[in-house]
């Protein structure tokens, strides 16, 4: 069984207490991880404080230059990481339209070099005989990164390389559920950079608590659930961490008549059951018009009925759901869609034998009301619901506590641009679902958080405005 260690100020941390890390596929114990103390956490967040000076000082280029070498270097790694991946998350190495463990480290390396080469120029308000007014994009110190278990490594990617690209250090925090990717990845990122700049510590949430409450971290990134975020931002209140919080999604999908059946059942199957459904911004409601309903309902059917479920290193499409809190959520969700009379056309039940393994279940005629429907499942489960009136459809999918992203499918673009931008999301698509990219900004409304991720304006969240004011006169 594999030991693990921890990253403080460029050297490697152990402790006196460890907690185990499952494979969710076997059930098995595959590592032991350190348990950090809150003397480990200031001893990160002091090396990290220290740091920042000489770092946030060094010329951009250099400091993009090293973003890149990142890259390259977790490139190189690709095989073993995606390795870790599929034991300790669960996700196949290829998976269901090559979306699996392999597709998170292509994600990892391109993320990487997108944010390498962005920039925050600054930016002249006034050049006149008066004075000269500059306004300029500073960073905030110390970053404080809390990643979820569902994309262990690209999620660490989209929270710390904005961070450091735009001058910040790091202290990262990795789900206890799936730490392990992270934890290596951290050691390859630290023969790149100066010590002190990315430190690792790992731990339950009462370490995440600690992050939010501590007064030497200046911004928290988190990825997770609402209740959790809402807890965070408490917690920051202290000092008055800035906050980027990417909450829990119920992403609704409306399906207007038009569209060719046949063509877009592939399309939304992969965007609502992409990493096995969990995934934040996956299609988890689907609104189909009446004239439709039974075709798309049984085409979908008919490709979950094609699938394998099984071990992540096995030739299967999708594997286990990760935890096993999560596998309970999502049995109890499915027996109560079960119960309330909904029509389960495929999977439903848990597969037998160790593992969390949950079938790909399409469930039709379901009450708007039941727990399937009102509740994020973050699993392989997808409701399809019927309408009849578009606009009916629309109130239906914007009646949700949740606004992280929405989609309309349609064979007229323009009428599905239209009725795309009154959906109540952060992103709207038409045609697709749940597809991001690292030069569009990402992030939620409602009760699925604020600021954004990626590009520009993901880099800027990064960052404090300092305007400069030059007299003339």
């Amino acid at each position: 069984m594999s030991e693990y260690q921890m990253i403080i100020d460029g050297q490697k941390v152990d402790t006196d207490a460890h907690f185990p890390v499952l494979n969710p596929a076997t059930e098995e114990v595959i590592a032991q991880c350190p348990r950090a103390t809150e003397q480990d956490l200031n001893r990160a967040v002091d090396a990290a404080r220290a740091a920042f000076p000489a770092w946030s000082a060094r010329p951009d280029a250099e400091r993009a230059e090293m973003v890149h070498a990142i890259g390259a270097a977790l490139e190189a790694h690709a095989g073993e990481l995606a390795g870790l991946l599929v034991r300790e998350q669960g996700k196949p190495l290829g998976g269901f339209a090559g979306l699996g463990a392999q597709f998170e480290l292509g994600g990892t390396v391109a993320w990487c070099h997108a944010t390498a080469d962005l920039e925050l120029p600054v930016e002249v308000i006034q050049d006149n005989d008066e004075a000269r007014i500059e306004v300029h994009r500073k960073p905030l110190g110390v970053v404080g990164s809390i990643t979820p278990w569902n994309y262990p490594l690209l999620i660490a990617i989209w929270h710390t390389m904005p961070a450091l690209r735009s001058g910040n250090t790091v202290v990262i925090k990795p789900s206890e559920f799936t730490p392990l990717t992270t934890l290596r990845a951290a050691e390859i990122i630290n023969d790149i950079l100066p010590p002190g700049v990315f430190n690792i510590v790992t731990g339950d949430g009462s370490l995440g608590a600690a992050m939010t409450n501590h007064p030497g971290i200046n911004k928290i990134v988190f990825t997770g659930s609402t209740p959790t975020g809402k807890k965070i931002m408490q917690g920051a209140s202290g000092n008055l961490k800035r906050l980027t919080l990417e909450l829990g999604g119920n992403d609704a999908a409306i399906v207007l008549p038009d569209v060719d059946v046949a063509a877009v059942a592939p399309k939304i199957f992969a965007t609502a059951l992409i990493n096995n459904g969990q995934t934040c911004a996956a299609l988890k409601r689907l609104y189909v018009h009446e004239d439709i309903y039974d075709e798309l309902c049984q085409a979908l059917a008919d490709i979950a009925g094609s699938v394998k479920t099984g071990p992540g290193d096995g030739e299967v499409d999708f594997g286990p759901v990760q935890n096993k809190p999560q596998f309970d959520k999502v049995c109890a969700i499915a027996e109560e869609a079960r119960a309330s009379g909904a029509r389960i056309l495929t999977g439903g039940q848990p597969l037998p034998g160790p593992g969390y393994f949950f079938p790909v279940t399409i469930v039709a005629d379901i009450d708007e009301n039941t727990r399937l429907v009102r509740e994020e499942p973050f699993g392989p489960i997808l409701p399809v619901l019927k309408y009849t009136d578009v606009e009916d459809a629309l109130r239906r999918a914007n009646d949700s506590p949740n606004g992280l992203g929405g989609s309309v499918w349609s064979g007229d673009l323009d009428r599905a641009a239209a009725l795309a931008s009154r959906l109540e999301c952060g992103t709207a698509w038409v045609n697709n679902h749940a597809m991001i990219q690292p030069d569009a900004p990402f992030g939620g409304v409602k009760e699925s958080g604020f600021g954004v991720e990626f590009g520009r304006y993901g880099l800027e969240e990064y960052t404090s405005i300092q305007t400069l004011q030059i007299s003339k006169a």
